[in-house]
């Protein structure tokens, strides 16, 4: 299952600068436990799916596992041994743009100990620094 938009307006974009923390997108709403990045970066397709593979094989069938970023942007590549020149290269992978604050995933119906393991193989695979958070109750 390779995470990718089914149409973009365009193929190609300009690379673009990663700055403050994410407003959108830092709570934990879906379950009881997050994953929250604690630096900026691109996590691309791959990375995703290999967080969700080592999450659901952990936890097998217990629980509900959400993941909150999606990648929207596509990043290109030229061929290897191409001289300079010639345009952009085309379209390689896709990646989720994060920022410091960002929840990437959710689990719940599981206990704070499975949770914690489970984002503990998740946080292996990911290129960027995360953390542990729980929900907190609004009063």
């Amino acid at each position: 299952m390779r995470l990718m938009p089914k149409r973009v307006k365009f193929r190609k974009t300009q690379r673009g600068k990663i700055k403050g923390n994410a407003t959108r997108g830092n709570t934990v709403c879906f379950g009881e436990f997050g994953l929250q990045a604690i630096e900026q970066g691109w996590i691309t397709a791959q990375h995703i799916e290999a967080g969700r593979v080592a999450a659901t094989q952990y936890i097998s069938r217990e629980g509900k596992l959400v993941i909150r970023i999606f990648p929207h942007k596509p990043v290109t590549a030229k061929p290897i041994e191409t001289r300079m020149g010639k345009g952009k290269g085309e379209p390689d992978k896709w990646v989720a743009v994060v920022k410091p604050g960002t929840i990437l995933y959710e689990l719940g119906g599981v206990t704070e100990e499975m949770a914690r393991q489970a984002f503990n193989r998740i946080a292996y695979k990911m290129p960027v620094r995360v953390v542990f958070v729980k929900r907190r109750v609004a009063i």
